[in-house]
C-alpha cells in the first residue's frame, strides 16, 4: 500500500508565501511543550546530590529520580499515534499537560525516595508525549512552510539542557529542592490555558482503530531495556539488557510486517524513499550530536587536563552554531531547497569534526577548537528541521500521528548508539588515567568523521525541495527521490 501521496500542484508564489492563519499561536503552545518536557529532562541533575541526603536515600536509589524519568519518556513514545487517532491532538495534548503539571505537582510533594521516583516515572509517561506531539501540530498547521515555524519549537529544545542546571541551581539557592517541581504549576496551568484557546478542534480528523496490544507489549519494553541497557554497556547485564532490545524490536518487526496497517507503527512508512532517508538522516544526526557532546568534554579533561568548568564554558560556540543557524531555516530552504541545504550542513559539520582530529594530533588551540565547534552546530542545525520537514511532506496527512511516532523513536535511539561506540573506541578509559593518549582520540574523532561522511550521504538522497499547501503534499524536483 503506498504512503506516499502524489506531489500537489505549486501554489502561487502569493499564496505559497502566505502562513497559515494562527499558525504562531499554535508554535507557541508547542514550543512550551517542548521546553517542559525537556528541561525536566536535566533540572533534576543538579539536585541529586542534595536530593540523596534529604530523603536518606544511597545515590544509586537517588539516579533514578532522573532515570526513571528518562526511561518513562520511551516507554509511553510508541503510544502517540493510536492515542492522536484515538481522541485528537488537541484532547491528547491537554490532558497530557494537565498530567505533566499535576506528576510535577505530586514531585514536589513526595516524602519519600520511592515516592519522588514514582511520581517522576508518571511525569515522564506525560513528558514523553509532550515533544513528538509538538512536532505533529506544528506539522499539521504549518505543510510546506514548516521549516519557517519549526525553529521556534526546536530552539526551546536546543535550550532546555542548558537551561535546566542554571535553573536549578537558581532555585536550590534560594528555596527547596521541592519548586524544582513546584515551579512547573504556573507554567503547566499557563500552558494548558493556552493550549485551550489556540489548538484547533481535529475530533472530526480522528480515525479510531483497535489498540494493537502485542506490538505495544513488543515495542515499549524493546526500547526501555534497549536505551538502559547501552548506557550501562560495560556490564553484564547492560550487554543481556541490549539483547533482549534487540530481540524484541526484531519480533516487532516480524509482528508488524504481518499486522499490516493495524500495526501500532505501520513499518511499510519506511518504503517510502524520502521519509526513509529523512529518518537514516535524523538517526544519524542525532548520533553525530550526542556522540560529540560526550568526546570533546572527554578530550578536553582527560586528554587536555582542563577543569570541568573551563570546558564548559569552551562548549558554548557549538550551541551558539545551531543558534545562529536554526532562525535562518525557513528563508534558506526556500532560497536553496532541502537537499541542497542539508549537504552543505553535513560538509559543514564534518570541516568541523576533522578540525578536531588535528587539534587531537597536534595538541588545542582554543581559537580554532571554538572554530570547530561553531562550525559543526551550524552544520547540524542546517540539518535538522529541513529533514524533519521532508519526512513529514512524504506521508499522507492522516499517517501524520504514526509517522512522528517513528520519527521519534528512530531519533531517540541514534544517539545512545552512536556515544556508545565512540565511548567503545575509547577503549572505556576516560576515566582509569588522569591524561589519555592523543591516538584514542584521533581513532574516536575519526570515527565521528566517518559518522558525518555516512550522513552527508543519506542527505543527498532527500528531496531538492518541498511544493504543496499542506503536509503530505509531497516532496518535488528534476530528480527528486520519490516513495514507493
Amino acid at each position: 500500500m503506498s504512503r506516499v501521496p502524489e506531489a500537489a500542484a505549486p501554489a502561487s508564489p502569493g499564496e505559497s508565501d502566505r502562513l497559515p492563519p494562527g499558525i504562531w499561536k499554535i508554535a507557541s503552545v508547542a514550543a512550551i511543550g517542548s521546553f517542559m518536557s525537556q528541561l525536566d529532562a536535566t533540572i533534576v541533575n543538579v539536585s541529586l546530590p542534595g536530593l540523596a541526603g534529604t530523603l536518606h536515600a544511597a545515590f544509586p536509589t537517588i539516579q533514578w529520580v532522573m532515570s526513571g524519568y528518562l526511561l518513562a519518556l520511551a516507554l509511553t513514545l510508541p503510544l502517540n499515534g493510536w492515542l492522536v487517532d484515538r481522541i485528537g491532538a488537541r484532547a491528547l495534548y491537554l490532558w497530557c499537560f494537565a498530567a505533566f503539571t499535576l506528576a510535577s505537582g505530586l514531585c514536589g510533594l513526595a516524602w519519600s525516595a520511592p515516592s519522588l521516583i514514582g511520581f517522576r516515572v508518571l511525569q515522564g509517561m506525560a513528558g514523553g508525549l509532550l515533544a513528538p506531539m509538538a512536532q505533529m501540530l506544528v506539522a499539521r498547521a504549518a505543510g510546506r512552510h514548516m521549516p519557517r515555524v519549526a525553529s521556534m519549537v526546536v530552539m526551546p529544545v536546543l535550550l532546555a539542557p542548558l537551561l535546566g542546571p542554571v535553573v536549578a541551581g537558581g532555585i536550590l539557592t534560594f528555596a527547596s529542592w521541592r519548586w524544582i517541581f513546584l515551579f512547573n504549576l504556573p507554567v503547566g496551568l499557563l500552558a494548558f490555558v493556552l493550549a485551550w484557546h489556540f489548538l484547533p478542534d481535529d475530533r472530526q480528523q480522528t480515525r479510531p482503530r483497535v489498540l494493537d496490544l502485542t506490538g505495544l507489549a513488543l515495542l515499549s519494553p524493546a526500547l526501555v531495556f534497549f536505551l538502559y541497557g547501552i548506557d550501562r554497556l560495560g556490564q553484564r547485564m547492560g550487554g543481556a539488557l541490549v539483547c533482549c532490545g534487540l530481540l524484541l524490536f526484531a519480533l516487532y518487526g516480524a509482528w508488524a510486517h504481518r499486522k499490516g496497517d493495524g500495526a501500532l507503527i505501520d513499518l511499510r512508512l519506511f518504503g517510502g524513499r524520502v521519509f526513509s532517508a529523512s529518518v537514516a538522516t535524523l538517526f544519524l544526526l542525532n548520533g553525530a550530536l550526542f556522540a560529540g557532546q560526550m568526546l570533546v568534554p572527554v578530550w578536553l579533561i582527560h586528554g587536555c587536563g582542563l577543569s570541568p568548568d573551563r570546558v564548559g564554558w569552551m562548549m558554548t560556540p557549538m550551541g551558539l552554531g545551531m543558534m545562529c543557524a536554526y532562525p535562518l531555516m525557513g528563508r534558506l530552504t526556500e532560497r536553496f531547497g532541502i537537499r541542497k541545504l542539508t549537504k552543505c550542513g553535513a560538509l559543514a559539520a564534518f570541516a568541523g569534526t576533522l578540525l578536531l582530529v588535528f587539534l587531537a594530533l597536534h595538541g588545542i588551540a582554543f581559537s580554532i577548537l571554538a572554530g570547530a565547534l561553531f562550525l559543526r552546530g551550524a552544520g547540524m542545525g542546517a540539518i535538522g528541521i529541513p529533514s524533519m520537514s521532508a519526512g513529514y511532506a512524504a506521508v499522507k496527512r492522516q499517517d501524520l500521528p504514526v509517522a512522528t511516532t517513528a520519527l521519534n523513536i528512530v531519533q531517540r535511539l541514534g544517539g545512545p548508539i552512536w556515544t556508545t561506540l565512540c565511548a567503545m573506541t575509547l577503549g572505556g578509559r576516560a576515566s582509569a588515567s588522569p591524561f589519555m593518549t592523543s591516538r584514542l582520540f584521533v581513532m574516536a574523532f575519526g570515527l565521528l568523521c566517518v559518522l558525518h561522511a555516512v550522513l552527508f550521504l543519506t542527505t543527498r538522497l532527500l528531496p531538492v525541495r518541498l511544493a504543496g499547501r499542506g503536509t503530505g503534499a509531497g516532496p518535488i524536483g528534476p530528480d527528486s527521490p520519490r516513495g514507493s
